[in-house]
């Protein structure tokens, strides 16, 4: 499997190549179809660093402290109720 910025960069390749609509109608379909299916993907990766980083941001200072599951909690504060 490609890494996160070879697949970025084929995504990006096949959108170019997709609005200079110089490409038969059935490249341009297959081309679309893999650009969706990358953009999946990277969403997906995404998602998982996304998580990540926000389990090294909340980690607790000691073992008992609880962790802060929310990426912001100081905007709670700013809800009414705290909801």
């Amino acid at each position: 499997m490609k890494n996160f910025e070879e697949r970025l960069a084929r995504l990006e390749e096949l959108a170019e190549k997709l609005r200079d609509g110089e490409i038969p109608l059935h490249e341009a379909t297959a081309s679309f179809e893999e650009g969706v299916k990358l953009a999946r993907d990277l969403e997906k990766d995404l998602g998982k660093i996304e998580k990540r980083i926000e389990i090294l941001i909340n980690k607790p200072d000691t073992p008992e402290e609880p962790p802060i599951l929310e990426l912001f909690p100081e905007l709670n504060d700013l809800r009414p109720n705290g909801t």
